[in-house]
């Protein structure tokens, strides 16, 4: 009997109209609709993780993905090498890149403050570099999966930069500059810190809140291999 299904108003609108999708070989390939900012911000966990997603999801598309992380760190109950870095080399066209201290600004873990301030500090000029390098690119054309950040992206992720400016380690007229120097056709997701980054209201296309309700660390609970790192 044949798999095919004949359209039917139940399902015609759907995608696939109602067929399971399968995946498909990826290859290099241009968003069309890309360009938006997007920021992602609150006391839940899930930032980094959601803005992560997003990035899977578009170099599932085939398209060039780059995540740049500031002050990406954690408790001694983190590992050194994190699942995100594992999945993320072996999927096509998403890549990072961690210039942040390797620990938290302020929380006594251990690490030199002023070298936070230092690493951030490298973080932001990276950023500017990468949104020169996306300025450059054609971003309307295919980028090669394999080719350097250096090559241009369609996607930026700039993980916990938000964090970084909370905490003054990097300047928010800073952030807003980075915004300003986007070209038109990159999608640039900044994420990270507990507070309201208001001065970017008049910038962000999507701002999207992840609040906490109930949280297992409150109760003594650590972080746990394959769901926080």
């Amino acid at each position: 009997m044949s798999d095919e299904r004949t359209p039917d108003s139940t399902v015609e609108n759907t995608p696939g109209q109602g067929r399971t999708p399968e995946p498909e070989r990826i290859e290099p390939a241009a968003p069309e609709e890309f360009g938006l900012v997007q920021v992602w911000w609150g006391d839940g966990k899930g930032k980094t993780t959601a803005t992560l997603g997003m990035g899977m999801r578009a170099a599932g598309h085939g398209y060039r993905v780059h995540m740049l992380q500031f002050m990406k760190g954690g408790a001694s109950s983190v590992d050194a090498v994190r699942g995100e870095y594992n999945a993320i080399a072996a999927l096509p066209g998403l890549s990072y890149e961690n210039l942040g201290h390797y620990g938290w600004h302020g929380m006594a873990d251990g690490s030199d403050e002023e070298d936070h301030e230092a690493q951030a500090r490298a973080g932001l000029e990276r950023a500017r570099e990468l949104l020169e390098a996306a300025g450059e690119a054609d971003l309307e054309a295919p980028i090669d999966l394999d080719a350097p950040p250096e090559a241009g992206m369609h996607m930026l992720l700039l993980d916990e930069i938000l964090y970084a400016a909370d905490r003054d380690l990097i300047g928010e007229d800073d952030v807003r500059e980075l915004i300003d120097a986007k070209p038109d056709d990159l999608e640039l997701v900044l994420s990270g810190s507990h507070t309201e980054p208001t001065y970017l209201e008049d910038r962000a296309d999507l701002v999207t809140n992840v609040r906490k309700e109930k949280h297992p660390i409150d109760d003594g609970q650590r972080a746990r291999r394959g769901t926080e790192f």
